[in-house]
């Protein structure tokens, strides 16, 4: 990471509280293009059990997703996935932190709207 916040590499921002929309779509790039995303959000999300040249072929893959996450959020958010077994499990452990549609999350997108346009109107 350099002093921006930016992972080297990666050239974008760290996850953080509120930039989970921008890195995710740059992380799935990101993982797709080098050819992991299978084992993050595809069809190969569960290491196979009955082959031993798979599942090494799996956990390979598997390794290299989680570093690219891991190395692309900030420290705060590690509490959140320390007990994750795999990518996949990190992937929607984030979606669920996110995208939560309860009261709360709500409420916080309430007050950022009405500070945003207190903002809009201080400006005009």
């Amino acid at each position: 990471m350099d002093s921006s916040g930016r992972v080297i590499g990666f050239g974008m921002e760290l996850l953080n509280q509120s930039n989970y929309k921008v890195w995710k779509t740059c992380m799935e790039s990101y993982l797709i293009g080098e050819d992991l995303w299978e084992v993050v959000g595809g069809d190969d999300t569960i290491a196979p059990e009955n082959n031993v040249e798979a599942f090494k072929q799996w956990s390979k893959k598997n390794a290299k997703a989680e570093f690219a996450l891991k190395r692309s959020i900030s420290n705060g958010m590690f509490k959140h996935i320390i007990r994750c077994k795999s990518t996949n499990q990190i992937w929607q452990t984030f979606d669920r932190l996110f995208n939560k549609k309860d009261v709360a999350r709500l409420q916080l997108l309430e007050n950022q709207l009405a500070n945003a346009s207190q903002e809009d109107l201080s400006m005009a």
